[in-house]
């Protein structure tokens, strides 16, 4: 059977082939997940962060404001240092996850830039 670490260079060969026959296209967030090697636990950190700033922007754009630089500034702030802004957004957006969202955020990316 082989020892842990044959084991573990097998899996990570055999991961990085897999990467090379899988279509960004149609889960760009996942493939992301995947290219920067990300736990169960760190992804759902990302998508719990997701879910908090979404409803937050909810709740804000209910109240009436029309600035959501903050949240911009949280979700740049506290994403996985492995993911990469834009790609990230990007990637979600595609993925049609938290669309409205994802959709101001990359909005503002814009005006920044």
């Amino acid at each position: 059977m082989g020892t842990l670490e044959e084991r573990i260079a097998k899996l990570e060969f055999h991961r990085s082939l897999l990467m090379e026959m899988v279509d960004e296209t149609k889960k760009p967030f996942y493939y992301l997940v995947i290219k920067a090697n990300l736990t169960k636990e760190e992804v759902d950190e990302v998508l719990a962060l997701c879910e908090q700033l979404s409803k937050e922007y909810e709740k804000q754009k209910a109240e009436g404001l029309m600035v959501f630089t903050p949240l911009l500034v949280q979700f740049a702030g506290m994403l996985h240092p492995s993911l990469p802004l834009e790609q990230t957004v990007d990637a979600l957006l595609e993925q049609q996850m938290f669309v409205p969202l994802m959709t101001e955020l990359k909005k503002l990316m814009k005006t920044i830039s």
